[in-house]
């Protein structure tokens, strides 16, 4: 009995650390996101600060991403049978849920704002020469549709929870703003994903409104991309499949 029980708080430890170590990971992405700044610029050139901006979040998300491998490099150095279980699962489900680095050929998509849209003919409307939240959404889900193993966005990856925004002329991945042109990269077989970029309607509306108003549209195959593990915050605690 006295053996039993001394087995019992030796594994106490070994959850404390997890707990720490899981907790610590959340600190730092929303680190990441917030960065303590004043998200709405002050002034200056719009294009510039909003590079800037996504820059410096990149660098941030770097850091984020060596410090996640360090508290995964430590926790694998802990044993227990019941950590090593989860750990286990944690790392079976990194990589279908975008917490691994992908690397391969596919397919560039780049949506550009028509050259009018800065000073609109009067029988055009407006909303029409610029690309919107829904044009970049409907690229997305194609390529998805089309066999892509990771897409990013701006060079950000996209996941399951990632929400993609209009704000004025400007569209927010993340809570980080952006500014046209929106380049999308899909790892995959690009045969089935020129495939389904060429068949899904709402792409195909959008190539019809590009030929008509000049909205930018550029298709090409790419020999080899990289996609960056996501570095974000998970606010997602559990999902429901729909019949």
């Amino acid at each position: 009995m006295a053996k039993a029980g001394m087995h019992a708080r030796q594994r106490w430890p070994l959850a404390v650390l997890g707990i720490f170590g899981f907790t610590g990971f959340l600190f730092v992405a929303a680190a990441v996101s917030a960065d303590g700044d004043d998200l709405r610029p002050a002034g200056g050139d719009l294009a510039s600060l909003l590079q800037e901006r996504a820059d410096r979040i990149g660098e941030r998300r770097a850091d984020a991403r060596a410090l996640r491998a360090d508290i995964d490099q430590r926790s694998s150095q802990v044993s227990g049978v019941e950590l090593d279980k989860l750990l286990d699962r944690v790392k079976d489900l990194e990589e279908p849920s975008g917490f691994t680095t992908v690397e391969g050929p596919g397919v560039r998509v780049t949506l550009t704002d028509a050259p009018t849209a800065t000073d609109p003919p009067d029988d055009t409307d407006p909303n029409l020469l610029v690309v919107h939240q829904q044009d970049i959404q409907a690229f997305v889900n194609a390529l998805w549709a089309g066999g892509a193993e990771a897409v990013t966005l701006q060079g950000q990856r996209l996941i399951a929870t990632t929400g993609i925004k209009c704000v004025g002329s400007t569209v927010v991945l993340d809570g980080v703003p952006y500014s046209p042109p929106y380049v999308i990269e899909a790892i995959g077989d690009a045969a089935g994903m020129n495939s389904s970029l060429a068949s899904s309607p709402e792409t195909v509306t959008y190539a019809d409104y590009a030929k008509r108003d000049g909205l930018g549209l550029k298709i090409e195959t790419a020999e080899q991309l990289k996609a960056e593990a996501y570095a974000g915050t998970v606010s997602l605690r559990y999902a429901d499949a729909m019949s």
